[in-house]
């Protein structure tokens, strides 16, 4: 079997997450492609397509927000992600289980004796009305009926893992801030999510298995498991098996991928990318060191802002009075920083609206 050493599965990775070269493709084909963008932190989906799509205007963006064809939700691993319309809808009853166990996860002992099926139906039944809620207002409705588990507790089950819910603009929208306020999924897109298939069948698990490989592939197991939260899915791979090749790592794990996915050159330029917090590209995987090495896993979820030189994190970067603010994790040769400033200076004029292109580049460690 044929074994992937780290450049290459990086490159793999770059290629498959639209880094190596900005794609052409639209905003809303992109957001689909990555199955997804973290999104918890509001702004930060906008400067992970920036890095990833030439041209990138944000105002489009917004616009698939506002006319719902983007939807920021709870869904991977529990976290909040920005997912087209359409995924949303296929793929939210396959996460139902995952979301209430993680809810439980933290909340469990809070939740004893509590009937959960009815805590959701009482949940809906609220939010039917289609107004957007905050979860506090929501829980105020739900407390007396429920004055057991803490007001965090029961707002998290509700609207992380019961009850399908959007996030409504403006929150996430390009430049603006929004408080979240939240309204069923079904009254926000107009249709009802897709139900579970019958008869244990699994095609969303055999979907997202094939969308996973072919935005982060070559990948293991645990690598889809760590991307999605999902533990069932090893029977879906197994359905699919005949369809993938399969690799090993310097590891000696299996990685499975899609036969006509590209595995670029190890040896193919890369260039310098700015990756937004909780980029997908880092935290899709259980083993990231295809891009990031072990002794700054940390920054990724920490929420740190990191730069990728030669496919790898190797700076952290934030916004100071709309001056892109570099510090480098490793000594950088002269070319290197000059690249680096040079791609900071694009994002600094990205990020405020053409009004600056400051860059600083701080001093390599010693």
């Amino acid at each position: 079997m044929t074994v992937l050493g780290t450049r290459a599965l990086n490159r793999a990775t770059l290629a498959r997450q639209l880094l190596l070269d900005r794609a052409g493709m639209p905003v809303l084909d992109a957001v689909g492609h990555l199955c997804g963008m973290q999104a918890q932190e509001p702004q930060e989906p906008f400067t992970g397509l920036w890095s990833r799509l030439r041209g990138f205007d944000p105002a489009v963006l917004s616009d698939l927000l506002t006319g719902r064809r983007v939807v920021r939700t709870h869904l991977m691993r529990r976290t909040v992600h920005l997912l087209t319309a359409d995924d949303t809808v296929a793929w939210r009853a396959r996460h139902d289980t995952m979301l209430r166990q993680r809810v439980l996860g933290t909340y469990r002992r809070e939740f004893e004796g509590v009937d959960l099926g009815e805590l959701a139906v009482a949940g809906r039944a609220v939010m039917a009305d289609g107004e957007p809620r905050t979860m506090a207002e929501l829980v105020r409705v739900l407390a007396e009926r429920w004055p057991a588990p803490a007001p965090r507790a029961l707002g998290e089950m509700l609207i992380a893992a019961l009850v399908p819910v959007a996030q409504t603009p403006p929150r996430g929208l390009w430049r603006t801030k929004g408080g979240v306020r939240n309204v069923l999924l079904s009254s926000w897109l107009g249709r009802t999510i897709d139900p579970p298939a019958p008869d244990g069948a699994d095609p969303v698990g055999q979907a997202l298995v094939r969308r996973y490989l072919a935005a982060f592939g070559p990948a293991a197991s645990a690598d889809l498991r760590a991307w999605c939260g999902l533990a069932g899915l090893p029977a879906a791979v197994a359905e699919i098996r005949e369809e993938l090749v399969s690799f090993r790592d310097e590891r000696g794990r299996e990685l499975l991928d899609l036969p006509d996915a590209p595995r670029p050159d190890p040896d193919t330029p890369a260039p310098v990318r700015f990756l937004p917090a909780f980029d997908n590209a880092i935290l899709g995987y259980h083993d990231r060191g295809r891009i990031i090495d072990d002794a700054h896993r940390g920054l990724s979820v920490a929420g740190e802002r990191v730069v990728l030189v030669d496919g790898r994190v190797t700076a952290t970067w934030k916004v100071e009075a709309d001056t892109v603010a570099v510090t480098p994790l490793r000594r950088l040769s002269p070319a290197e920083c000059a690249t680096v400033a040079e791609e900071g200076r694009e994002l600094a004029s990205f990020l405020s609206d053409g009004e600056s292109d400051r860059v600083r580049v701080a001093a390599s460690p010693s």
